[in-house]
C-alpha cells in the first residue's frame, strides 16, 4: 500500500495531515501523532510508530523541528522519498545562535543546565550535549522547500545540508519558516505536485 507519513512542527498536530490528501490522491495519507519534545525522545517514539506501516511503500512528509526529528529517529527505515518543509538541518547551529540571541554563553548553560529565554524558548545544556554527539545521519531521497526570510535556519546551512545529503533544494522567494499564508500554500502544494510529476518521469 501507499502510504504517506505526515510529521508535524513545533505548535502542530497530526491533523494538518489532511491537507496533503488531495496531493497525495493514490495514497493513504496519516499524521503521527507524537509527544516527543527532545530528539531522544522521538528516537524512542518515532520507530513504534512507524512499525504498522514497516512494509508499505512510504513518502514522507516532514515541517521544521519533526524533519529534525525524523533524522534522528527514523534513519534506515524502509521509506522511499521525503517532501522536507522548512528542516532544521542543523539543530546545534540553531541552539547556538538562540544562545546568541539570548547572551547565554556555553559555561552559563553548563552551569545552570536549563535557561528560560525571553523570545520563548528554553535553552538545555543536555540538548545541545546530545545534539553533538549524535549527528544526523540521512541518505533517504530528499526534496526540501525553503523559506528565503526563514529566520531559524540560514540558505548557508540549508545549502550545506543539500548538497551533503544530495537534496533537491527549492527556495521560495520572501517565503518564512512557517508556511501558512494562501501564496505560501499554493507555492507548497505546487512544489509537491511538481516533484511528484519529475519523479514519475
Amino acid at each position: 500500500m501507499n502510504k504517506v507519513i505526515y510529521i508535524h512542527g513545533k505548535g502542530g498536530s497530526a491533523a494538518e495531515a489532511e491537507h496533503f490528501k488531495p496531493l497525495f490522491p493514490n495514497c493513504d495519507v496519516i499524521g503521527f501523532d507524537f509527544t516527543a519534545q527532545t530528539p531522544w525522545e522521538a528516537k524512542g517514539e518515532f520507530p513504534r510508530l512507524f512499525v504498522p506501516h514497516s512494509n508499505d511503500n512510504v513518502t514522507l512528509v516532514a515541517n521544521s523541528i519533526g524533519a529534525y526529528f525524523a533524522m534522528t529517529s527514523l534513519h534506515g527505515e524502509n521509506i522511499k522519498e521525503v517532501f522536507f518543509i522548512s528542516p532544521v538541518v542543523d539543530m546545534e547551529k540553531l541552539i547556538c545562535n538562540m544562545m546568541k540571541w539570548a547572551g547565554v554563553s556555553e559555561d552559563e548553560l553548563q552551569s545552570k543546565k536549563e535557561i528560560q529565554t525571553q523570545f520563548g524558548e528554553v535553552l538545555s545544556w543536555d540538548y545541545l550535549c546530545y545534539v553533538r554527539e549524535n549527528p544526523v545521519k540521512w541518505d533517504i531521497p530528499t526534496h526540501i522547500l525553503y523559506g528565503e526570510n526563514d529566520e531559524l535556519t540560514s540558505f548557508e546551512t540549508v545549502s550545506v545540508f543539500a548538497e551533503k545529503e544530495g537534496a533537491d533544494l527549492t527556495v521560495m522567494p520572501n517565503g518564512e519558516h512557517w508556511f501558512y499564508t494562501d501564496e505560501q500554500m499554493r507555492f507548497l502544494d505546487e512544489w509537491i505536485r511538481r516533484k511528484q510529476r519529475n519523479t514519475v518521469k
